[in-house]
């Protein structure tokens, strides 16, 4: 499940996207128009920028900006910077493994793994290759329209 974190950050970033090249945006513009309270938002916003993905400016006139074109954001990076890794166990993650400490298995022969391998594997299918951009597209289509 995406974490509050994640889903403000999605929010706050479509908006930024909405808005690219159109200058500085107010935290309290993104805070209004999203609903996301404003404390949460600075400190979601500040990671993003340590992270590369916005600009800010101070002051009056300042605000945020993203640093590239939403095409150019992947959703992956934003989801691990968020909510850290996609696996939802750490023997399968691809960024972030580690060996379980629970598990009595040997790794090689743990169906458990091997089957949240699967779920790893398929979430990243879906979410790979999208960026910033798929989440602003009003016209997105659910894969489950066109099952037969």
């Amino acid at each position: 499940m995406l974490s509050a974190k994640a889903q403000y950050a999605i929010h706050a970033l479509t908006y930024l996207g909405e808005h690219y090249q159109q200058g500085f945006i107010p935290i309290n513009q993104i805070a209004e128009k999203r609903r996301i309270p404003a404390k949460f938002l600075e400190a979601i916003l500040l990671e993003l920028r340590k992270a590369g993905i916005l600009g800010s400016k101070a002051g009056k006139n300042g605000g945020y900006y993203l640093l590239k074109p939403p095409r150019e954001i992947p959703m992956v990076t934003i989801l691990r910077l968020m909510d850290g890794p996609i696996a939802l166990l750490p023997c399968v993650s691809k960024k972030f493994y580690e060996p379980c400490r629970l598990c009595p298995y040997p790794e090689s022969t743990c169906n458990i793994r091997l089957i949240f391998l699967e779920v790893r594997d398929a979430t990243l299918q879906v979410i790979e290759g999208k960026t910033l951009q798929h989440l602003m597209q009003n016209d997105y289509q659910d894969p489950s329209d066109f099952v037969i």
